[in-house]
């Protein structure tokens, strides 16, 4: 049996759930972790956009947001014939847990296994700098910048 198209990370976070919500709603907090710009309106069909290289810009429109505990949106690469702009889907769960936060992570929607494979590499990577920023550390430089693909 064939399996699904489907990213999946879980990892506990140092930092209770409204600090690793605001991680990933507020654009200066973004920007400590992942991208050169961000833009971000977390309420139901706000955009996503996040310029994530400094060379590539991800774009999406938030379909649920509860601040807090969940958030879902749209996902997709400007310029990208294989993951447009909104063609796919992320899931961001946060659940409370004695000293931090449990973060379920879901990126469906993808159309193949090797696009599959390098979003749960590029997802493994941004969400590890996500976990040292909300543990105080600066994840540095980030090796990804200038990246077309």
């Amino acid at each position: 049996m064939q399996q699904p198209l489907v990213v999946r990370q879980e990892m506990h976070v140092p930092a209770p759930p409204a600090a690793v919500f605001a991680l990933l709603t507020d654009p200066d907090k973004i920007l400590r972790w992942m991208g050169t710009e961000a833009e971000v309106e977390p309420q139901v069909g706000g955009l996503y956009l996040v310029n994530v290289t400094g060379a590539r810009f991800a774009r999406g429109a938030f379909r649920e947001v509860v601040p807090v505990h969940r958030l879902a949106y749209s996902f997709g690469w400007d310029g990208s014939d294989a993951v447009p702009p909104g063609s796919s889907l992320v899931e961001i769960d946060l659940i409370e847990q004695p000293n931090g936060t449990l973060l379920r992570f879901t990126h469906s929607g993808l159309p193949d296994a090797e696009q599959c494979e390098g979003h749960a590499k590029g997802w493994a990577h941004y969400l590890g700098r996500l976990n040292e920023v909300a543990a105080g550390r600066d994840p540095g430089p980030d090796p990804m910048f200038g990246r077309t693909g």
